[in-house]
């Protein structure tokens, strides 16, 4: 079970006190009188790629990450040849 507490302020202390001098709060005057978006990647114009989870054995995900970044890509590679080698020649199906 997850727990979690909640914070109080201090006893005794209105917010004016508890306010940092040395980092107050800031003010439209800072801020340019603009409102702050949150820059982004933004949405693809083209999705080329699902976001899924995948479940993988600690051997496999270790070897693929051991060979550094980019073992997601790397992963999706070797999938794309098993697929290309299934579809491409008559193998066995199994039972």
């Amino acid at each position: 079970m997850k727990r979690f507490h909640i914070l109080k302020r201090p006893v005794g202390k209105t917010p004016a006190k508890v306010i940092d001098p040395d980092n107050p709060p800031w003010t439209d005057e800072m801020l340019g009188g603009r409102p702050i978006f949150r820059q982004g990647r933004g949405p693809q114009k083209k999705p080329t790629k699902v976001s899924t989870t995948l479940r993988l054995d600690p051997e496999v995900l270790e070897y693929f990450r051991a060979k550094g970044p980019g073992y997601q890509t790397r992963i999706n590679d070797m999938l794309r040849e098993a697929i290309a080698k299934k579809r491409a020649g008559p193998g066995k199906r199994r039972r």
